[in-house]
């Protein structure tokens, strides 16, 4: 699958990230507005074991080496999760207090990345 610019994604990532608004997501839903290679992003040429490609999804950017699973969507789910929870012998439900995708397409104030 190619992703296209001015195309909304949900990506998944391999490790926690802390977004501008101070919490922990697991995933990143936006639009795709570049996808640009290490020189463009960090000035340099890195060697073979860095990554050399870079995705600028709403207000973030993510490396490629982080970049886990990409599905093209119009839209998320982003209120909390609930899961079942096994205690004692009986399943219970728990409800996030919050969802694990970060909205990049959301301002927050003017952090958005060119």
């Amino acid at each position: 699958m190619e992703c296209k610019l001015g195309e909304k994604y949900l990506i998944t990532t391999d490790s926690w990230f802390i977004a501008p608004d101070g919490n922990s997501y697991r995933a990143v839903f936006g639009t795709i507005h570049a996808i640009k290679n290490d020189s463009e992003v960090l000035g340099i040429k890195t060697n073979r074991g860095s990554t050399n490609w870079y995705i600028l999804i709403g207000n973030m950017m993510i490396a490629g080496c982080q970049m886990h699973y990409c599905v093209k969507t119009d839209s998320i789910n982003d209120r909390p999760s609930t899961r079942e929870i096994e205690f004692e012998g009986k399943l219970h439900l728990s409800t996030e207090n919050r969802s694990n995708i970060f909205n990049a397409d959301k301002t927050l104030g003017d952090h958005r990345l060119r």
